[in-house]
């Protein structure tokens, strides 16, 4: 025998008996981005390396450690998606859609990162990630943080916290950056080998390390807030008053910086206590400079992604959920003459009965067979067909989940009775 193929590791199944969970958050995610007048895209799976590198930044531990990249027969480098903003807004630059336009987008979908697998955090991972391209805020700034709040509720979670910080303009970010490096360097003996690395690329990641031995350098470190720019300053004011206004509570936290490179300005992040280690489940901020950097004209941006493994769990620790929707007629039949007359019945009843779903029993077996396959489905009907039946020109009706007598109901009248029984 031959050995069975295993999954990739960090990269997991979803079963169907999972699978109701995840049909709830990402129905009520898409009502409430309708409500708030945000539009699907879909956006390819691999992208040109290059648009990572450029938007995400060289020196980010997603770009350095994490990416899987290939070069295809073309010789071309290309990069399953780490994450989704860069190709969103590649995909407004190359299909012509600024030019002075706005747009609200949004899209759900895998994402790929190399990482070390553990409870929360898989290398084949999924994100809805939501996009406002060529609004410059803060007010929908506000709207975003408003839509996740929104949504939070709507999946009865309680057990989240909202964290706010800016990151100032480019400018303010460079005088502050200076600073920080000269902090770091005078304490060089304390860093770890990551922070090093990032001392001469990117020091501002150094702040969003997670390993205890670094947390009593970062927390002596100067803070961002102190080189705010005052446009920036103002931005920030802005959104905190209207936070308020609108009773969705936050902390400013000035140690959040986020891990990309093209942020600016606002950024947030929502997190919880309930899931152990892997707190965030939902992050976001401004990037007004990126679609530039791409190579597009200059549009003001925000957006954020939230990771779906952490929302369906979430929303598996609180009430129950239920399952997704199993059939509700189960059709038994036993004979030639009697499985051909149900495999017409049940298109029948598929056309009386839209989105609701009728199962015809395949495989043979005898009577007995079939119904406890028709009890297993979990459908709320049984109707059976054999000979003696259709001698008589009915079906007998049998309730599975319910009280009640078996019954016959004449075959030209079943869609409607069905449907009154439903």
């Amino acid at each position: 025998m031959s050995k069975q193929i295993q999954p990739v590791r960090g990269m997991n199944d979803v079963l169907p008996a999972e699978i109701g969970v995840w049909q709830h958050v990402e129905r009520l995610a898409r009502a409430v981005f309708d409500s708030y007048g945000y539009q699907e895209v879909r956006v390819p799976i691999v992208e040109h390396t290059e648009l990572f590198k450029r938007s995400i930044g060289e020196f980010t531990d997603i770009v350095e450690k994490e990416m899987y990249t290939f070069q295809d027969v073309g010789g071309d480098s290309l990069t399953l998606r780490p994450e989704a903003t860069a190709g969103i807004a590649r995909c407004a630059i190359s299909n012509g859609m600024l030019r002075g336009a706005r747009h609200k987008l949004w899209c759900m979908g895998p994402m790929f990162r190399h990482e070390r697998p553990q409870k929360g955090r898989y290398r084949q991972f999924y994100q809805i990630d939501l996009e406002a391209l060529g609004f410059a805020g803060p007010d929908v700034d506000l709207e975003l943080i408003a839509l996740t709040a929104r949504l939070w509720r709507e999946l009865k979670l309680s057990r989240v916290r909202l964290m706010i910080n800016s990151l100032g303009t480019p400018n303010a970010r460079a005088a502050y950056r200076e600073r920080l490096v000269q902090y770091f360097q005078a304490r060089q003996a304390e860093l770890d080998e990551d922070s090093l690395r990032r001392l001469g690329g990117n020091p501002l990641r150094i702040l969003d390390s997670k390993n205890p031995a670094m947390q009593a350098v970062i927390a002596d470190a100067p803070l961002l807030s102190e080189h705010l720019d005052p446009e920036s300053q103002a931005h920030l004011a802005a959104l905190s008053a209207g936070l308020t206004a609108l009773g969705i509570s936050y902390e400013v936290n000035p140690r959040l910086v986020r891990g990309l490179d093209y942020y600016s300005r606002t950024v947030f992040e929502w997190v919880t206590d309930a899931l152990g280690a892997q707190d965030a489940v939902c992050s976001g901020g401004r990037y007004d400079g990126l679609i530039a950097q791409l190579g597009g004209e200059a549009t003001p941006a925000i957006g954020f992604a939230m990771g779906l493994e952490r929302v369906v769990a979430l929303v598996a620790q609180g009430e129950a959920v239920a399952a997704a929707a199993g059939p509700e007629v189960y059709i038994v039949a036993n004979g030639e003459r009697p499985e051909l007359r149900a495999a017409q019945l049940a298109e029948q009843l598929r056309d009386a009965l839209p989105g609701r779903a009728v199962l015809l029993n395949l495989g043979g077996g005898n009577f007995k067979t079939q119904l406890r396959r028709a009890d297993r489905s979990g459908a709320r009907l049984a109707l059976i067909l054999g000979d003696a039946e259709l001698d008589r020109g009915v079906a007998a009706v049998k309730p599975l989940r319910s009280e009640g007598s078996q019954i016959d109901c004449p075959l030209g009248e079943l869609p409607a009775r069905i449907a009154s029984f439903l």
